[in-house]
């Protein structure tokens, strides 16, 4: 634990107000952020990219689920891997509480990934999961939307990330991709993050930034270092 000075409640609340001033105008200039967000332009899908589901082959538009909006998870689980990425597993770890409550303001959250639906259905059964994930295996939908690289980029130091080239560490990388439907009928690319654009998806990382050691991840080989899969934890 850090050390910490112990002072007099009223000093406590003087500097607590100040953080407050703080605070209020981060939560403004988010608020205005997300405002932008919200105004950026509209890019139409024109490939008819497929996905296998459950249910058998769908297209993107059958993502929606019946709602106007929906927000796909890249999810790192490739084709060869065994198991799905530790970190994505993470942020998964909080979808099936969100997924009720967006579905009331009429967004679908679901996962993609490049892995075939086998495995995709047993890694999400190990881990109890109820949301929706669907496989693009044999498509390029996720190298479409940059989160899929061969591995000729990868020695070349020729991957797109987070929209910049740069070097990046496996095939697969983490991201996020909202469309829309559009009053034709047609579908919508609307927004697209990636790295630590995440972190907002991520109620446990908020929750940590709140108590006095943090994520406490200084000093590790890299931040999620500490981090296994739920069921993975000794304990």
């Amino acid at each position: 634990m850090p050390e910490h000075p112990v002072v007099s409640q009223a000093e406590w609340l003087a500097r607590r107000k100040e953080l407050l001033r703080k605070e209020k105008e981060f939560t403004k200039a988010r608020d205005a952020l997300s405002a932008d967000r919200r105004a950026l332009p509209w890019v139409r899908i024109e490939k008819p990219y497929e996905f296998e589901g459950p249910g058998g082959n769908v297209g993107l538009a059958d993502l929606f689920g019946g709602k106007s909006q929906l927000v796909l998870y890249h999810f790192m689980l490739g084709p060869d891997w065994t198991e799905g990425c530790k970190s994505c597993s993470f942020w998964a770890d909080g979808f099936d509480g969100m997924a009720v409550h967006l579905a009331h303001r009429d967004v679908t959250l679901a996962a993609v990934s490049r892995a075939p639906l086998a495995k995709i259905e047993a890694f999400k059964h190990r881990m109890g999961w109820r949301f929706p994930w669907f496989s693009s295996h044999g498509s390029d939908f996720n190298r479409a939307f940059n989160v899929s690289f061969t591995r000729e980029e990868m020695e070349r130091g020729d991957t797109i990330y987070n929209y910049e080239k740069r070097t990046f560490p496996s095939e697969e990388a983490p991201g996020v991709s909202v469309f829309a439907r559009g009053g034709d009928g047609g579908v919508f690319h609307t927004y697209s993050c990636y790295a630590r654009g995440l972190d907002m998806l991520n109620g446990a990382y908020q929750i940590l930034d709140l108590v006095p050691k943090g994520r406490d991840e200084a000093g590790l080989p890299y931040g999620m270092a500490w981090l296994r899969h739920h069921d993975r934890y000794e304990d």
